[in-house]
Formats: C-alpha cells, structure tokens, sequence
C-alpha cells in the first residue's frame, strides 16, 4: 500500500529544509559601490558654496557638532563676521581641538553664526580643510552664506566662496594658528561645552 503525503506539507518541509541549508553556508559580503552623496557626506563638501551648503544641512550641524569650548554661544564678536557669535565644528576640528593638535585635519569643518546686536542670525562664514585645494593658505576653503544658504556676494558682485582675497588675507595674520582666530591651537587638550 502506498502512502499519500499532501502535497503542501511537502512544500512546506522543502522549503524549510533549504532555509536551514542556508544558514549554514558562509555569506560572501558584497562590496556595493557608495551612493555619491553617502561619500560626500563622510568625506565633506566639494569646494563650491552651494555644496558647502548641502553638506551643513545633510549634517544637521547646529544638532549634531559641537561648539567651539570655552565660547558657547552668542559670544562677542567684531567686523566682519558680527557682533554676536556662535562657532561650531565638524567631529574632525573638536576631535584635533581637544587633542591640542596644531593645526586642523583634512575634512575639518567651522561654521561661524554672525549675529546682529539684536541676535538676528545675518550670515554663516564657512571654512572647510580641503586637501590640495589651496597650499598658500593652507588648504582652507572659504565661503559666506546668506541665512537662506545662498552665497553673499563681494562689492563687486563676485560670490563667496573658494580663495577669497579678503577672507585669506585677514586670516593670513593668523596663519601660524593655522588661519583661525577663535583661538589658539596647540594648546592643552580643551573640553567640548
């Protein structure tokens, strides 16, 4: 005599037989090639402003990086950034401010709020560490943003951003502070607020 299985619990055992199967064969990784924007994003923005702006968002920068130590915010600032200043960095520049390194790493990255009197946010002032970008002024990449995120524009009409001739040179007076003026590094390791 013969026996009759249903053929849905043949299925079912079939099934569960090569899901066990599986589980025991190793799994290769696959190595899928990064979306363009996922590596922007880990290795910082292009050099235009627009990207710059991009990035500042995709990183959710006021959430997300810290505030320059010891100056919190709405702290006193002078022409041209404002009156009131609020400065934060990317992991990267806490990271080497912290470890009292004596100049910022490639991908480091420094927004500066300007703020009227009245505490009125007017612009973002930008400086980006890119590698190869600008030897001169030690690869720093420059820009100025509009709160809406487009670029300020010079007298003459010329937008922010890139090898600025103002920006280089005010900051060239700080160069053996790697053009920062916030404050000194080098320094002892300083906690993050």
């Amino acid at each position: 005599m013969r026996r009759f299985t249903p053929l849905p619990l043949v299925l079912v055992l079939a099934l569960g037989l090569a899901a066990c199967a599986a589980d025991d064969d190793p799994v290769e990784p696959v190595d899928e090639p990064m979306e363009p924007d996922m590596v922007e994003t880990m290795a910082g923005p292009d050099t235009t402003g627009a990207a710059v702006w991009a990035f500042l968002g995709d990183e959710a920068y006021q959430t997300n990086w810290g505030l320059w130590p010891d100056k919190g915010e709405f702290y006193t600032g002078q022409e041209p950034h404002g009156m009131l200043l609020t400065t934060y960095l990317n992991a990267t520049a806490m990271e080497a401010l912290q470890g009292g390194a004596t100049e910022m790493p490639a991908g480091a990255v420094i927004v500066k709020e300007n703020y009227m009197p009245d505490s009125t946010l007017a612009a973002l002032t930008v400086m980006v560490k890119v590698p190869g970008y600008n030897a001169d002024h030690n690869d720093w990449f420059f820009s100025k943003h509009l709160p809406d995120g487009t670029l300020d524009q010079t007298p003459d009409g010329m937008a922010m951003e890139g090898r600025l001739t103002g920006c280089q040179n005010c900051h060239a007076a700080r160069a053996a502070n790697d053009y920062l003026f916030t404050g000194d590094l080098g320094g002892e390791p300083m906690a993050s607020n």
